[in-house]
């Protein structure tokens, strides 16, 4: 290696950087950096030049333009295996950078803190440029944006004097990886910019508009074990967006062991569920699906009784509650096997109930009682992806419509907003059945809303629940009478559902010659 070769250094994250900076000087690199870079590594004793003395141009614009020059450019750009590159290198006294260490300004986190701050001067441009040019010429640079993968090349520096291809092309991957997710963080932020204030939860028509290309990116927080089965390979990354920031991969994990794929499908199912509540409230989940939720006086009630909806499936699952989790609640959950348990905080004396087991999963998320949750949910196919809003709508922001002769009272009414509440959280078809602000019966995922209420009734009777004045949810209209019937032979007494079936009339019909209490929403809660 001879001292022709250049290194630019310009990095934000200055971790060990002066390691690998050393390594460089000591295999024959001439360091070149700017601002903070160049005064920390001469700082160390490290000879650096300054970008402003190759280019000849101080920065400018308030270091808006420092590196973009074609001495920088040209040097990260040439190929030097083609003659006409050297010739033009060496006419315009360029010599080639084939090492490039830089990372980016902090957007992302810059976001998460300040989110309604203007933060255009935190986008990078210098820098994603140079990467993005020494990626592309990883045949002849290596492109290093990562504090994590110095060590590697300091030992191929140190043992060959060089970095392999190898390990180029791999770095260089990583670098488009990177510049692609930064980019589409800024694209995040400014499309929400374009996001209009919705002026009532159901104002549809004024969220973010429809773009011609979909950007997100991530980062990688959880290499897991496995995905569904162990076959399948799987990863949980982070989006940034402080929007989304009380999710479970924004939570404290307290304890346990490592999170799979469907404890973290299955905690986002339960805290998307006990969201939905002010009064203490309690949500089981198994895969996906609620198999018991209900609201109490306090915690340790609603846990009871969301459990006791169906204790054979609460085994093994997970729960949410949305309030502090105390030592009482704490106690009687440990009484079962459970996976994750979700909070937004936990007293001390939970804490060390938790500590007798130790592989149970605690996690906290403060933000737990936020009350909107935007975003967008992607579900991928087999040549693409599907986006959608997520679905925000609840029947406590709404004015149920009554369409039978019977008016609900205020005892069922409750019960009608509590059990769609919980249906818009069940896999289509699906039916809940609830009384006292408590499920007792849930039917989900069948290809016949009448099968799905025939579940219900066979858990609520597992369970020991009587269906006796219980509500129903359905999170789609009824397009025959023949689940209104076999609710009333059960001695259910009041039903909500969407409504707009052409069969509607005949349904509201049957209803009351039931004395049954009909209500309907005017919004359909389909889940797949």
């Amino acid at each position: 290696m001879t001292s022709q070769n250049r290194a630019l250094i310009s990095v934000y994250d200055k971790t060990d950087v002066e390691k690998l900076a050393a390594t460089l000087v000591a295999c024959g690199f001439e360091l070149v950096s700017t601002g903070g870079t160049a005064k920390l590594l001469r700082a160390k004793g490290l000879p650096v030049t300054d970008v402003a003395e190759i280019t000849g141009q101080a920065e400018i614009m308030g270091g808006r333009v420092k590196s973009l020059h074609p001495k920088i450019h040209g040097g990260i750009l040439a190929r030097l295996d083609q003659e006409n590159d050297q010739a033009e290198m060496q006419r315009d006294g360029i010599k080639p950078i084939t090492v490039v260490v830089a990372n980016l300004y902090p957007f992302e986190q810059e976001w998460a803190e300040n989110p309604d701050d203007n933060l255009v001067e935190w986008i990078d441009v210098g820098g994603p440029t140079m990467i993005r040019a020494a990626a592309k010429n990883h045949a002849h640079v290596t492109v290093i944006t990562d504090p994590e993968d110095y060590g590697f090349c300091i030992s191929e520096l140190t043992a060959n004097g060089e970095v392999g291809a190898q390990s180029r092309q791999e770095m260089a991957l990583k670098a488009f990886q990177l510049t692609a997710s930064y980019d589409a963080s800024i694209a995040s932020w400014l499309q929400k910019q374009q996001q209009q204030p919705r002026s009532t939860p159901s104002d549809l028509a004024a969220t973010v508009s429809i773009p011609k290309r979909a950007v997100f990116g991530g980062t990688l927080i959880d290499e897991l074990r496995y995905g569904e089965n162990p076959h399948q390979r799987a990863a949980a990354y982070l989006i940034a967006d402080p929007g989304r920031a009380y999710g479970v991969m924004n939570a404290q994990k307290i304890q346990g062991k490592a999170l799979s794929y469907n404890n973290y499908n299955d905690a986002d199912a339960a805290l998307r569920l006990v969201h939905e509540f002010e009064d203490p409230a309690c949500a089981i989940i198994k895969h996906a699906n609620p198999c018991g939720v209900a609201l109490g006086d306090d915690l340790h009630k609603a846990y009871q009784a969301a459990k006791s909806c169906d204790p054979i499936s609460a085994f093994g699952g997970v729960i949410a509650v949305n309030r502090p989790l105390d030592g009482a609640t704490a106690n009687t959950i440990t009484e079962l096997f459970t996976e994750v348990v979700i909070a937004p905080s936990a007293e001390t004396a939970a804490l060390q109930v938790f500590e007798q087991k130790p592989n149970l999963r605690l996690l906290l998320v403060k933000d737990v009682n936020q009350k909107s949750v935007r975003g967008q949910f992607v579900k991928a196919l087999s040549d693409g992806f599907l986006i959608q809003d997520w679905d925000e709508l609840s029947p406590k922001h709404q004015d149920l419509t009554i369409v039978s002769d019977r008016e609900p009272t205020v005892v069922e009414h409750n019960n009608l907003v509590f059990a769609q509440s919980v249906a818009k959280h069940v896999s289509s078809n699906a039916i809940v059945l609830a009384k006292n602000g408590q499920t007792i019966g849930i039917g989900a995922g069948q290809m016949s809303r009448i099968d799905a209420l025939r579940i219900a009734l066979w858990k609520a009777a597992d369970a020991g629940m009587d269906p006796s004045g219980a509500a129903l949810a359905s999170d789609a209209f009824f397009p025959f009478p023949d689940v209104i019937e076999l609710a009333a032979k059960n001695g259910i007494t009041h039903v909500i559902h969407p409504g707009g079936s052409i069969k509607d009339a005949t349904v509201v019909d049957a209803a009351n010659q039931l004395g049954l209490v009909m209500a309907t929403t005017g919004v359909r809660h389909f889940r797949h």
